[in-house]
């Protein structure tokens, strides 16, 4: 297991967790791609859809199908998901921490490697002080709060109140189904509502539409279950008029590398949670690590498919157990 650094006001990955995904994978979703005479990665989707729960094993085993189409077709993933290339705008991610000093340091320490823009965990009875800090002490960078379902519409006084600050939104404030609260805040605020837990599929997606539960969606590939989930609930939220941008879940530089190319995709509105892979990991599985610019733009590198290669090497240091596979 590759070692990963700490943050604080984030929840790590559980072990059981990652022993459920590895079941879905061996027991049910690699027989499944292993039994088809041949594999079209831009439609497999439609037999992933069939297979219920576990949307990150689906979401591995897409992404896998997808990164081989590219390079079977020698070109970048981006382009075979249909995005023109452009360099990907990095936003920062910090937790909850015991001060509201030691939160202000941490912002501006990762600010200075470039982050286009600060996202900050709230939670009751940390939330005002806060953006009042940050945004005093880094007055014009943008700047978000995503509240992970911690409040209930009664605490609408506290969004009023921070409604005050300009924030570029307020990311999940109320619970996952709580679609026409949701719709109710949005209709007391200027800032807009962000859904993320409560965006799970394109059905979440319609309600949501349909009450006016929110003016933007974060989209996150593993929690969707997949690339091409992905990309269909885009288009739909585009549709809609309403803005978009591409998240992330607790995962390695495997992943983000796939989300660096869908995050290419015309409608993806604001700078992504991908971050430098030194800054979660001692050492992350691909070469070259995800790096930033000064200017706070990821770009890929050149060639087919993501453009990033797994370390064997460090695969087969950091394993802790292995399968092998065959029709």
């Amino acid at each position: 297991m590759v070692k990963a650094k700490e943050e604080a006001g984030v929840a790590p990955l559980r072990i059981e967790r990652v022993a459920l995904h590895w079941r879905a994978l061996a027991e049910t979703l690699i027989p499944l791609a292993l039994g088809e005479d041949e594999i079209d990665a831009p439609r497999f989707y439609e037999r992933l859809r069939g297979v219920p729960g576990e949307a990150f094993a689906r979401a591995g085993l897409e992404g896998a199908l997808w990164d081989a189409h590219a390079r079977t077709l020698g070109v970048p993933l981006r382009a075979a998901l249909g995005a023109r290339p452009r360099p990907v705008p990095s936003g920062l991610a910090v937790g909850i921490y015991d001060t509201v000093e030691e939160l202000v340091e941490r912002v501006g320490r990762y600010l200075a490697e470039g982050y286009r823009r600060v996202k900050i965990k709230i939670q009751p009875g940390w939330d005002v002080a806060p953006v009042e800090a940050v945004s005093a002490g880094f007055p014009g960078v943008p700047l978000m709060v995503d509240a992970n379902a911690a409040y209930t519409l009664a605490d609408a006084e506290v969004f009023r109140r921070l409604d005050a600050y300009g924030l570029m939104m307020f990311e999940q404030p109320l619970a996952r189904s709580a679609h026409a609260d949701s719709a109710e805040l949005q209709r007391q605020l200027k800032t807009p509502i962000c859904a993320d837990e409560s965006a799970d599929s394109l059905a979440d997606v319609e309600e949501i539409i349909r009450l006016g539960a929110a003016r933007i969606v974060n989209i996150k590939i593993q929690r969707v279950g997949g690339l091409s989930e992905a990309r269909l609930m885009l288009g739909r939220v585009r549709a809609a008029g309403l803005g978009c941008w591409l998240g992330t879940m607790p995962e390695l530089g495997v992943a983000s590398a796939q989300g660096l190319h869908l995050a290419a995709l015309e409608g993806f509105d604001y700078p992504t949670d991908i971050e430098a892979s030194a800054r979660w990991f001692v050492d992350d599985l691909i070469e070259p690590q995800i790096t930033i610019d000064r200017e706070g733009f990821i770009s890929p590198p050149p060639g087919a498919g993501t453009g990033y290669e797994v370390s064997r090497e460090k695969v087969r240091a950091y394993a802790v157990d292995s399968s092998e596979f065959a029709r």
